[in-house]
Order: C-alpha cells, then structure tokens, then sequence
C-alpha cells in the first residue's frame, strides 16, 4: 500500500530535471543487496520489473499521529503489502499485479548466513519471507512463485507514505458508497474526498470493510496508486525543481532500494516516461482458487489459480499488457449498483414521436436492463425527466439517475424492482456508468478506470 510512493520516485524523475538534483537526492536511500548470491533464476524477459514493498514500520511517526490514526501495536517486521510493476520496453505503460501477502507457498531449506543453522523447508504465508529473510528471501520467493526475474527492489514504509502524500498536497480518492472501519478509524461518506497523508494511510491499510479483507484493500490500493500517479503528473510537481526535492526527499527518508537503482537508472526511467499518466497504468491482483484455504499451523491462506497465473505473468514476461482496449469516448461515471442489475421501464411523457424509444436503447446500450418495449405516459407535457422508483430500491435509482443527467427522483412505493423512467422534453443524451469492482474481482483495469472523473 506504501508502495505508491517507491514508484513516484520514478514518475518524478520524469521532469528531467539534472543529474545533479538526483545525485543529490540519491544518497537518502538505504541501500540492501537482496540479489546477494541467487542463482538458477528466471530469464529475463522485456521491459524491467522492480518489486514494491511495504514494511509496517512507524518508528518515525508521533504519538499523536499513532493514536490519531490508529497505528498502536508493534510492528510485525514482515511485509503488508507486495506488488510487482512492470515497465515496458518502450516505458509507454506500467503494469502493476498485487501479490496477496496470505498467499501460501513453501520456503525452501536454507541456511542462516548468520549463524550456519539450516531451516527446513515449511509452508508459510508470502508476508512470512520477509521477516524470515529479509529482502533476499522476498525476491527468491516471488521469483520462484511466478518465475519472473527481478531488476529492482524498492521498500517503503508508513512514514514515507504518509509525508509524500501531504507534500504533494493530498491526494483525490472517490467512492460509491460510504467507508467505514473501526479497526484503522476510515470513516469516509460516499463523494469525493481530498486525503492527507494520515487519512490516505487508513484508507489503504483498512480490510474490514466487507467480506474481500485484504482482496478488496488490495483493490483500495491499487485505487490509490492510480490516484497518486494522476496528482503526481498533474499538480505541477514535476516541473517544480524545489517541490520535486522536496517530495523525492520525503519518499528517500525512508526507502530502500537495491545498489542498481541509482542516479542514472531513474533518470534513464525519468526521461522515458515524461507522458506517463493514469491511463498509461494498469492493476492486476493475482488470480485465486481458493480465498480461503486452510493449513496447519498457518490457519486460512489464499491459493492461487495455477493456470490463469501463469497466463498473467506470461504476459508480463513477454510484455504484454494485461488489460484489452477499453472504450475511448468519454469516461464512464462511477456508480454504486452495475446497469445490468437494474430494470427499467420507459415511457414517454411528451408529444415527441419516438422518444421513449430512442431513451430505451440508449440506457440499454450502455447496460440498463429495458423492457425493450416502451409505452406512453398519461400526459404529454413533463419538461423534466422522471425516474419513479420504490424507496427500497434507493440505490439502483441514484445509479440510474447518474446516467440520466438532471432527472429527478420520485418516490412510488410498491413499484419494486423496476424502475420508470418518464421521458421529458429535457432529455439529451445519456451519460456512460459503470460500477465500481466488487471487492475480491479479479479483473485487470487500467488506472482511468479507477481514478475519480
């Protein structure tokens, strides 16, 4: 989830701004080797692959902030969250797959460089090959797990997030229905809101808002991430050397990174994707066979779908994107209920032959489940669109009503599940919804589909 930020270092190169701004900036990076004596890896395919990390530490962070965004606890020293990003060749996308931290795998023997103890080989969860082996040991594990070579490793904590976010000015997060976890003190209204740091920080670490736990915060964060990458290339910030210092500087305070990723890799990386915006991303999770897959002595994991797995990191080996082309008209508005579950009814409340008809196939079109048989409305003259729906259905009806620009919403209780759409001399067109993911799908989307309209 902290990750975000390992990636704006990237982005933020992209102002080209001199080699002596990144120089300078380069030496706030801890530096790890965790390529260290690996061998039989994966080949190398196209593009570069550099693994994001985020740690729980929150050392740096205040009493205050802990207690205020409910950060208590010792830090477990083990990995929340981990994602692979791909950069393609010609660094015109960036492909970024989350790799669930339950995933359940098994660690090989090995023998502690420290101390000559040899550790059996054990079943363990993905988060567990951190704390057991450091940075080292997280690469083997997804390499093994995916058979992708790795070129970069980068590793963020809470505090870097959180500073990065405030720097840039927070960042614009948009939800279709209200967010609320007493475990991370989320508590967000359904809209659009402008998150600090702090508040960013719950709202990508929350997993107890629905039933997908961590599968839905991973879709959060990768909301986030697309988020992120949008104020980063469009608030100025790469054009601004002394606001670019100053957010480099913040992610740098608490990054670590591989002794490969210097100076001259992020301005080679910079350069190259100086036109990098949301729609130049796309967020993949890995795909699941089963959410919850008992083990002894590890309790519930999640266990990967074998085959379409290895078609996902097929294609990020050969470079390929994960996600078709989508429509290229305007952006579909997000909605909280899918069109294809809400019913419509439309009829023609004015003395326009063919209207009803005309609102018909356009709601079908983009989704709206229409009788596809409209009917005539008592009167003639309504001047104003009317969506009739009954009250226990409220939520389908403000989703139509998104794709009716400027309706308004009736109560008729007793209607049901159908709505009637009365069609009025206002009408003009009908605006593209769509709803957003459900928590736990697997579905690769590109960053526009998940960043606010």
């Amino acid at each position: 989830m902290r990750t975000a930020t390992a990636l704006s270092v990237v982005v933020l190169a992209s102002a080209g701004i001199g080699h002596a701004l990144v120089t300078g900036i380069e030496g706030g990076i801890g530096r790890v080797d965790p390529f260290k004596d690996m061998k039989n890896r994966p080949q190398a395919g196209h593009g570069t692959n550099v693994l994001l990390v985020g740690t729980d530490g929150r050392d740096k962070i205040s009493a205050a902030d802990k207690k205020k965004y409910r950060l208590g606890g010792a830090p477990c020293h083990c990995t929340d969250t981990i994602m692979m990003v791909h950069l393609s060749a010609d660094r015109s996308r960036a492909s970024v797959v989350s790799l669930p931290r339950d995933t359940y795998t098994r660690m090989p023997a090995r023998r502690d460089q420290a101390t000559g103890r040899l550790h059996p080989a054990h079943a363990v969860k993905l988060n567990a090959a951190y704390a057991e082996g450091g940075p080292g040991t997280t690469v083997r594990t997804v390499e093994r797990l995916t058979r992708v070579k790795i070129d970069h490793y980068l590793e963020v904590d809470f505090t870097s997030f959180m500073k990065t976010v405030d720097v840039l000015g927070g960042v614009r997060i948009c939800t279709s229905r209200p967010l609320k976890d007493s475990y991370s003190g989320l508590d967000l209204t359904a809209g659009t809101h402008t998150l600090g740091g702090g508040e960013a920080l719950q709202y990508v670490r929350s997993r107890h808002l629905d039933a997908a736990a961590d599968l839905g915060r991973m879709q959060r964060q990768q909301r986030f991430m697309a988020a992120l990458i949008a104020k980063a290339t469009s608030s100025g910030v790469l054009l601004n050397p002394v606001k670019f210092r100053r957010v480099a500087q913040s992610v740098l305070d608490s990054v670590r990174a591989d002794k490969g990723f210097g100076s001259g890799a992020m301005l080679d990386l910079g350069r190259a994707m100086r036109g990098f915006s949301p729609s130049s991303s796309e967020f993949a999770t890995v795909p699941l066979s089963d959410v919850s897959y008992p083990v002894k002595g590890l309790g519930s994991t999640v266990k990967w779908d074998k085959a379409k797995a290895e078609r996902l990191f097929d294609a990020v080996r050969e470079d390929k994107p994960l996600t078709v082309a989508h429509h290229s008209g305007p952006k579909a508005r997000t909605v909280d209920v899918a069109p294809a579950e809400i019913r419509v009814q439309v009829a023609n409340g004015t003395a326009t032959e063919g209207l009803a008809q005309r609102v018909d196939s356009a709601l079908r079109g983009t989704g709206f489940r229409t009788t596809g048989v409209p009917v005539n409305a008592p009167g003639h003259e309504v001047r104003r669109t009317v969506i009739e729906y009954d009250p226990r259905w409220d939520r389908s009806a403000k989703s139509l009503a998104v794709a009716l620009p400027g309706s308004e919403l009736k109560e008729a209780k007793g209607r049901g599940p159908l709505m009637k759409v009365i069609a009025g001399s206002d009408f003009r067109h009908i605006t593209r919804v769509r709803a957003e993911p459900q928590p736990g799908t697997q579905r690769a989307v590109n960053g526009d589909e998940v960043t606010c309209s």
